[in-house]
């Protein structure tokens, strides 16, 4: 999110900011900060946002090489990062509270491959991680952004919203702060990643 002061606007869904790194940028520190005053919706998303900030300058920069790149034992990679967190989004947001999955998850054999999402960075390009990722993060933003505006921000959080899985309903609460705590531990797997690709670390 781009940001006025601590606080954090809406955007349209595919706009980039100059806080976000390009994907051939030098990687760079800036991000903005989630909101320190603001409903829990904005807060949830603020440190979404952030974090998604944080994947961006991670990878930005680097080809394809570097993005499947290990650091053993690991087989993760940053590809593989930007791809799984690609799924991330569009499983939680598109399929449980838009109810539609994309492709290319809606046609994947998982049976045949259930870390196909981490094995695809070594069939993809470098813009092709990045253009699967980005799309996802629109299309995330697209379906909040329709639920917000369908039930406002005070109540949306307390939404529930079935996963066709195993039936279980959950709020929308739980499944931000879910993104959160994928984020966030995915994130802290890049900034090893990174710092073993090219030396490059920082928050």
């Amino acid at each position: 999110m781009d940001t006025d002061s601590r606080e954090a606007p809406e955007r349209s869904p595919t706009e980039r900011t100059d806080t976000e790194p390009s994907r051939t940028e030098p990687a760079h520190t800036e991000r903005t900060d989630p909101p320190v005053v603001a409903n829990e919706y904005d807060t949830v998303v603020g440190y979404i946002d952030f974090l998604r900030q944080t994947l961006a300058w991670k990878t930005c920069g680097l080809d394809i090489d570097q993005l499947r790149t290990m650091l053993p034992p690991s087989d993760m990679t940053l590809g593989g990062m930007l791809a799984h967190l690609s799924f991330v989004e569009d499983f939680w947001i598109s399929l449980v509270v838009g109810r539609d999955m994309p492709e290319p998850w809606a046609s994947t054999d998982w049976d045949a491959d259930p870390d196909w999402d981490w094995h695809l960075a070594a069939a993809s390009g470098a813009e092709d991680l990045w253009g699967l990722w980005e799309a996802s993060v629109a299309r995330s933003r697209g379906v909040l952004g329709d639920l917000v505006e369908k039930h406002g921000a005070e109540a949306v959080m307390t939404t529930t919203h079935e996963d066709g899985g195993s039936g279980e309903q959950m709020s929308l609460r739980w499944i931000l702060v879910h993104l959160v705590e994928e984020y966030g531990r995915h994130v802290g797997h890049a900034d090893l990643l990174r710092e073993s690709i090219d030396g490059q670390t920082g928050e």
